[in-house]
């Protein structure tokens, strides 16, 4: 099995990737948050100082654009190939309302013959593989079955498929029947993502899907980053590693930011995720929310570690945050 982390905007940047990487060391493409396209002749300084190759030593990256603007789509392209990249991303299913409002993510779904001229252009370009993340409608599951026969128009790196409309948001639980069917009519190979939060969640979906060969984590990651060991091994996280993991993202925030309030809001969004593999969590989370010096936030979380336990099988949703 193949396993990709999921773009998370705001969180599963550089700083998160390498401290990741650093303890974990088993994802096999790392796809970055969104890079939007501009007129200018560089990317943002944000953008950049995400994907530059010396920020991203040793791990498989692969930057993920979001426009419906072909000719945008293509510097962009011809920018993370100078700094040498020869894979990217475009993404077709960000549900954001400002995002779907300008018909990008997965708002561009509901412009299928715009779409297709759009795809049309972007293919054409011959050094860099592209793959396509895509929701399988804006308003209906019934969408799907017109979109295929568009992404089947192209030689895709792969197709990456969250089994929700936009309509679904997160809510709601993925649409299986819709993914079986992607698999038989695809002409790309298929990568899966959608609510794999636990083992059993995970083992549910391959039951259904032996053949499935690759498949995109996000929000169970952030949740349990040791969720892959325990797939494949069967091994609970150790709670000393969680918190050695959590401290260098802490510590390489602050060295970033040079700011006590960027990083503990950085700490607090990450949090967001990982409190619910905690026995007891609801009164630590509360105190990591209300922290409002540095100081404060260490002390929350070193009472969590201290006085709470990991719970085997735990994930996203476990206990309510």
């Amino acid at each position: 099995m193949k396993y990709y982390l999921a773009p998370m905007e705001g969180i599963t940047g550089y700083i998160y990737r390498n401290a990741y990487e650093k303890f974990f060391h088993n994802i096999d493409k790392y796809f970055t948050p969104f890079i939007v396209p501009n007129t200018s002749k560089s990317l943002k300084t944000k953008e950049l100082r995400d994907i530059l190759p010396e920020n991203n030593n040793k791990m498989n990256i692969v930057p993920q654009i979001l426009t419906n603007d072909s000719e945008g789509f293509i510097v962009t392209c011809k920018k993370l190939r100078e700094l040498g990249y020869e894979e990217v991303n475009l993404n077709l299913g960000c549900p954001a309302g400002t995002v779907v409002s300008k018909n990008r993510g997965s708002g561009f779904l509901a412009k299928r013959d715009e779409l297709d001229r759009f795809l049309d252009e972007i293919f054409k370009i011959n050094d860099v593989r592209i793959s396509v993340k895509t929701r399988i409608g804006k308003d209906s599951p019934e969408e799907f079955y017109e979109l295929i026969k568009i992404y089947n128009k192209y030689e895709m790196e792969e197709l990456i498929i969250h089994p929700r409309t936009r309509e679904d948001f997160y809510g709601n639980t993925p649409n299986l029947e819709v993914f079986k069917d992607a698999l038989e009519l695809s002409k790309n190979t298929i990568c899966y993502n959608g609510d794999i939060f636990t083992t059993d969640s995970y083992n549910k979906i391959i039951q259904e899907f032996p053949n499935l060969n690759k498949v995109m984590i996000g929000r169970g990651l952030l949740a349990n980053p040791g969720l892959i060991n325990e797939i494949e091994n069967k091994n609970t996280i150790d709670k000393k590693v969680i918190r050695d993991f959590h401290d260098e993202v802490l510590n390489n925030y602050l060295e970033l930011y040079k700011d006590e309030k960027n990083t503990m809001f950085k700490m607090k969004e990450l949090w967001g995720y990982m409190i619910y593999i905690f026995s007891d969590n609801k009164k630590y989370a509360k105190k990591i929310k209300k922290s409002q010096k540095i100081n404060d936030y260490k002390a929350a979380v070193s009472s969590l570690f201290l006085e709470q336990e990991i719970i085997k099988g735990a994930g996203l949703f476990s206990e309510n945050f």
